[in-house]
């Protein structure tokens, strides 16, 4: 699986799919969605980070999350 780092905290975020788990059914659980927001924005989100955004988030809610240490 690849991972990615998530815009809002920097965390890994799992990617599950594309050509590592071709022949394995194992790992489809990923970390996070990349989302569009609400101003058009567009973010790859671990799932802490969504659960703190507002309803109709934009990017300065994602930019005003904290990064992880």
């Amino acid at each position: 699986m690849a991972t990615e780092p998530c815009d809002g905290c920097g965390r890994r975020v799992t990617i599950a799919g594309g050509i590592a788990n071709l022949w394995t059914f194992g790992g489809d659980q990923t970390d996070g969605l990349a989302l569009e927001l609400a101003d058009g924005s567009e973010f790859l989100l671990c799932y802490d980070c969504i659960e703190k955004l507002p309803e109709e988030a934009t990017g300065e809610d994602v930019a005003a999350l904290e990064t992880a240490e």
